[in-house]
């Protein structure tokens, strides 16, 4: 690190101009967040002017990658790795006349922080050396978040979800005068562009606890702005199983999801499973907390009234299509978006194992079929979709039994993975020149079919497929 801040320091010697650190570098360093092992640093510098041209320049003499972020605001950003590690250089004009002003347009005190390069390099107590103008240290002390001024949202709308992102990052309070200001300005979050949303809302859903921030959110009327469809759940009520309308009922989801994975926390295949990157930076049990938050979202378009009860046949089906319009709005990948519907689509399923006298080969085996590779985050929802539901007509028992149920599926899940993939006894080709069929449709349904058996123990070999194959083909007169 001080090898290449030295490095950065001398050019900018050599081309005349000053070059000030600021934000999150030092403000992690105040409060300890900066640790020597990291393997990826974020770094951000401001000078006076030609941040663009300086830093395109130090690109060539860094063999730095080089992109321009912002050319109306002067913004770039150089990629470089150097020893195991990756560093995130960016440079930016002042904004305004001095460093003073440029750190008046940052968007929270705690990150109005700058330094003179020389300084940082060449003096040991650093601190004081800090241009700290607008009381960054003490509000670090006291972990308070306020705005630097008062038309910092009206500047960059993105801030009323920073605000959220970095109070569940750190664990700071928000400034009472703030939540006025947001409740007065929340509607700006339109004027920001999708992906940058969803960056913020994952940096929240990737932590252990992130379900208080994602209530205060709902409670100050954000998350709706981010996510519209959930209006739909508010004061849908769901009949004597549960205690909490739809909407509340998903809320408690998330935070009895939130529970579960940190009693697993030790469990080093499940912990594998969850830290799986599904696309860029956003893992898995981000991606498995937002499933059980929109788990029921197609509950309010399927209720009906039978018998005098409230019915939401096809939920799950409804709440497929949404989860494919929500995640297609919030810029997610193919493999984000397929995840989702996958896991919405058969969060019931463990359900209606459960309730089974016996759980059957069979039904495990077409379980582990059609949930593929999310089967273990369609029982995690489920356990606490089932933890979140705690109506007059539940019972201590059926849910000790999903408990069981789940867990033991999970264990299988993870048992399975381990095993040599079962090899098929016949193949398409065999389909073809010993029953002279077409490719067709039907080549799937008999494939699928001869899998299952296989994998329940019903057949063995290869001969065994094939009688069951002509007996099939006899019995259909094909």
């Amino acid at each position: 690190m001080k090898q290449l801040l030295r490095k950065i320091y001398n050019f900018s010697v050599k081309n005349g101009l000053k070059v000030y650190l600021v934000g999150g570098y030092l403000r992690d360093l105040l409060i300890k967040r900066n640790n020597r092992d990291k393997k990826e640093w974020d770094l951000d510098f401001a000078i006076e002017k030609n941040a663009i041209k300086f830093g395109k320049k130090l690109a060539s003499e860094l063999k730095a990658g080089f992109v321009v972020l912002d050319k109306e605001h002067g913004c770039c950003r150089l990629v470089k790795r150097a020893k195991e590690k990756l560093f995130t250089l960016d440079f930016t004009d002042f904004r305004g006349k001095d460093i003073v002003e440029d750190l008046f347009h940052r968007d929270f005190t705690i990150n109005a922080l700058a330094i003179d390069l020389k300084d940082f390099l060449k003096n040991k107590d650093k601190e004081n050396f800090f241009i700290d103008p607008f009381g960054a240290k003490n509000d670090l002390k006291n972990k308070i978040l306020r705005l630097v001024n008062r038309d910092s949202f009206l500047e960059d709308p993105l801030r009323i979800l920073r605000l959220f992102s970095f109070s569940a990052i750190l664990g700071f309070r928000i400034d009472k005068k703030m939540i006025f200001l947001i409740r007065r300005q929340r509607k700006l979050i339109a004027q920001v562009s999708a992906e940058r949303i969803r960056d913020e809302l994952f940096k929240i859903l990737d932590l252990d606890n992130s379900y208080p921030y994602i209530e205060m959110m709902d409670n100050l009327k954000i998350l709706e702005l981010i996510i519209p469809q959930i209006n739909r759940m508010r004061r849908v009520y769901q009949g004597p199983y549960h205690h909490l309308d739809v909407f509340s009922h998903s809320l408690e989801t998330l935070k009895q999801l939130e529970k579960l994975m940190a009693e697993y926390k030790n469990n080093l295949d499940l912990a594998s499973y969850l830290e799986e990157l599904l696309a860029a930076n956003r893992k898995r049990r981000s991606l498995i907390k937002l499933a059980a938050f929109l788990h029921d979202i197609g509950k309010p378009q399927a209720k009906f009234w039978q018998g005098g009860k409230v019915k939401f046949h096809g939920h799950e089906r409804i709440g497929q299509r949404l989860c494919e319009e929500i995640g297609r709005h919030l810029k997610l990948s193919n493999t984000e978006i397929e995840m989702l519907k996958t896991t919405v689509l058969w969060h019931l399923r463990p359900g209606y194992l459960a309730g089974l006298d016996t759980l059957t080969a069979r039904a495990k085996f077409r379980f582990f079929r059609d949930a593929g590779k999310e089967a273990v985050s369609v029982l995690l929802v489920s356990l606490a979709d089932q933890r979140s539901t705690r109506g007059p007509l539940t019972t201590k028992e059926s849910r000790k039994r999903h408990k069981r149920i789940v867990k033991s599926l999970i264990n299988e899940y993870f048992k399975k993975q381990k095993e040599k993939p079962m090899k098929r006894l016949i193949n398409g080709d065999d389909l073809i020149n010993i029953f002279k069929l077409e490719p067709s449709p039907l080549f799937g349904k008999i494939l699928k079919k001869i899998d299952e058996l296989q994998a329940i123990g019903k057949i063995n070999t290869k001969k065994d497929a094939l009688k069951w194959v002509e007996v099939f083909l006899r019995h259909n007169k094909i």
